[in-house]
């Protein structure tokens, strides 16, 4: 069984990690899945929230809103509709767009939408606020 896993993270735009890492926690649809070298082969929606990985001893973060994510038993390929590297992420701006976005759920005609919208920014200030 391998002690490493290939992690690839990519974007309709551009890929943005590939990297071996000894962990991965990511948000699926229904939850959080944390994946470890010899997981089972698994194929699943990704949710909004913050991925975090482990290479070389130091945690990263990210920001992901859907797409999909494969696992093998050595390899991890996130295939997402958006992601943002923690560092990447203005923390003031993403609390004033989650604070917009809560706001504006108490108006909205398509409840579903904002809730998304919430959820996004929420990735964006989970995932900022562990840079440094």
């Amino acid at each position: 069984m391998a002690e490493i896993l290939e992690l690839e993270i990519v974007t309709p735009e551009r890929q943005l990690v590939r990297d071996q890492v000894s962990g991965v926690q990511l948000p699926g649809k229904d939850g959080e899945m944390g994946i470890l070298p010899g997981h089972a082969p698994l194929l699943s929606q990704l949710g909004a929230g913050a991925l975090r990985y482990t290479a070389a001893g130091r945690q990263h973060w990210m920001a992901v809103d859907g797409g999909f994510v494969e696992i093998l038993e050595d390899h991890v390929r996130v295939l997402a509709d958006s992601a943002e590297k923690a560092e990447d992420i203005d923390l003031g701006k993403a609390q004033a767009d989650l604070q917009r976005a809560q706001e504006q759920v108490a108006h909205a005609t398509d409840a579903a939408a904002a809730m998304a919208a919430v959820n996004r920014a929420q990735a964006r200030v989970d995932a900022a606020g562990q840079k440094g």
